[in-house]
């Protein structure tokens, strides 16, 4: 069978496998709803009780489609890095993106009740915490990227951006220390991660900058191809590696930023994507492996947010630590049976 019919058939299975991950998550919850009148709510069609529509339409809809966007930008942007640092366990935050983040939303909550005696409505609003959370992501991917115009090394960048981590997570826990148990609570809930705060409008600018992040990723493909057989051959090859380490740097930073600013960190989906994709594919071609990262963390993410459901359960466990029992393992498992890595 020629490799490009097997593909072919591969991507087929999964979008099929994707298709239903979509039905199942849509159709599970604390209610449950039948698949027909899930898909009949979809196409505008009768259902059984029009609660069921306004539950699938105004909720569980849009919290799938920000688990795919989630789950493919994260697996994106973990195999963007992992070939960019030639490691295979860079994740898609090891520039201290997710960091940053979480240093813009610990201003926000603690740094605001230490140094406001007036609560300000605007402050526990969750576009502040957005919008707070991306600052955060956008000063640390300035400060990166500035370090990379400079730096030949990118194993220097990778280390850089783990300093800027360690500097960031060193000021949260001085926040975290002073700050009040309200206050520190309601962090600690940021950090669990969520799929269901957004609605349409929070999707259509999450989804905006999703996409711009994606036709970055597209536009380095050959460059990707070109480092993973090293910078120096690059070089020779006559590429122009700060600038295609800026753009793989700024596809990651949209992508990582941006998921972390509207859901939360969410953890181990960016790392054990790749590893996944690269066993069922068999090959370190960028551009089978991009649409396949895409695929296979949206089925993941789909996964994991019907198991936090908790389907005919009115409790809903944090998306975090869900990715993170089922994440984990899979890394560990890869990592052991695969002998060889494509690097």
């Amino acid at each position: 069978m020629a490799p490009n019919t097997s593909y072919k058939k591969v991507f087929l299975g999964i979008s099929l496998l994707l298709c239903i991950c979509f039905i199942v998550n849509i159709s599970l919850g604390s209610v449950i709803i039948p698949w027909v009148d899930t898909l009949s709510s979809l196409v505008g069609g009768p259902v059984e009780k029009e609660s069921w529509r306004l539950i699938i339409v105004d909720y569980r809809l849009p919290k799938a489609i920000t688990a795919i966007l989630v789950g493919s930008g994260l697996g994106a942007s973990g195999l963007l890095m992992q070939t960019l640092f030639r490691n295979p366990l860079a994740g898609p935050f090891v520039l201290g993106i997710t960091s940053g983040a979480s240093l813009g939303v610990s201003i926000l909550i603690m740094g605001s009740a230490l140094s406001l005696s007036v609560t300000i409505p605007f402050l526990g609003s969750k576009w502040a915490s957005i919008i707070a959370a991306s600052l955060g992501c956008i000063l640390v991917l300035i400060a990166v990227m500035g370090v990379s115009a400079k730096v030949r090394d990118t194993m220097a960048i990778l280390v850089i951006g783990l300093m800027f981590g360690s500097i960031t997570a060193a000021i949260v826990s001085v926040l975290s220390y002073f700050a009040p148990a309200g206050q520190l609570q309601q962090y600690i809930f940021w950090g669990f991660g969520s799929l269901g705060n957004l609605s349409w409008y929070d999707l259509l600018i999450f989804f905006s900058i999703y996409v711009l992040g994606i036709l970055l990723s597209v536009l380095a493909i050959k460059s990707l191809n070109t480092l993973l057989l090293g910078e120096n051959y690059a070089r020779s090859l006559g590429m122009n590696v700060k600038m295609s380490r800026f753009l793989i740097i700024m596809a990651t930073g949209l992508l990582a930023g941006s998921i972390t600013a509207f859901a939360g960190p969410i953890a181990f989906i960016g790392l054990a994507i790749p590893h996944l994709t690269r066993q069922v594919f068999h090959t370190s071609n960028h551009k089978i492996l991009i649409p396949a990262v895409l695929l296979s963390g949206s089925i993941l993410m789909l996964i994991c947010d019907t198991i936090s459901q908790l389907p005919s359960s009115e409790y809903t466990l944090p998306i975090n630590a869900i990715t993170s029992l089922v994440g984990a393992p899979v890394v560990i498992w890869l990592l052991v049976r695969k002998r060889k890595m494509l690097f």
